[in-house]
């Protein structure tokens, strides 16, 4: 198992996809997931509308080799039409260990023919995961409150070669704990592919252990 720090591995909501929070995530050994847009021609850090104080894409990934430890990049699009200015600075900085996801199907097409790793959806609203076998694996959310579809869904996603991604409930504002036990429980924590996107990396790291090893520690 593998934990991605949800912009970052913030103290304060003010540091949210932050540099701080990034290097913060890196430097221990967690990955981060973000949000990325374009702004005047260039990519930008932003989750809402960027502006002209947005953190440039080009700082995170020079900060990301700079730590040099390889971390999962899971790259949220916020915008479309972004692949080709993507495509160059992802091989710019030779930065392999990413994915892209929650873009829209026609543009999720597109990422598909550039060749850049993209990540499906699931949730409890989607009944099909569109391209699952292009995907590189999928993302599993629950706007309603039900993760059980994605609990249930893990080891199929693994068995397949994916990597699968459940969002803990609190970056929905809900509690996180019945989640975190039916991945407890299941076990599928201890499984190579699969990833927790948290608030929480650190609470995360102490209840899993990194790479679901805490009970041979």
């Amino acid at each position: 198992m593998g934990i991605i720090a949800h912009r970052g591995y913030w103290k304060s909501q003010e540091e949210k996809n932050s540099l701080p929070a990034f290097e913060r995530a890196f430097r221990d050994g967690f990955g981060v997931e973000t949000d990325i847009r374009d702004y005047g021609g260039e990519l930008v850090i932003s989750h809402n509308i960027a502006g002209a104080d947005s953190i440039p894409c080009d700082a995170l990934f020079e900060l990301y080799r700079s730590c040099g430890n390889d971390a999962l990049l899971a790259l949220n699009v916020k915008a479309d039409g972004i692949q080709g200015l993507l495509k160059t600075k992802l091989e710019k900085y030779k930065i392999q260990n990413y994915f892209v996801f929650d873009m829209s199907v026609p543009e999720m097409v597109v990422y598909r023919s550039e060749k850049i790793k993209f990540l499906t959806r699931r949730s409890d609203i989607e009944n099909e995961c569109v391209l699952y076998n292009d995907a590189a694996g999928v993302w599993n959310d629950a706007f309603f409150g039900d993760m059980g579809k994605a609990v249930d869904s893990v080891e199929s996603d693994l068995r397949c070669g994916k990597w699968s991604v459940i969002v803990s409930p609190e970056l929905h504002g809900r509690e996180r704990n019945g989640v975190w036990d039916a991945i407890k429980r299941t076990g599928i924590y201890r499984q190579e592919g699969f990833w927790l996107c948290t608030d929480y990396p650190d609470e995360a790291w102490q209840v899993f252990g990194r790479g679901g090893q805490e009970d041979e520690a």
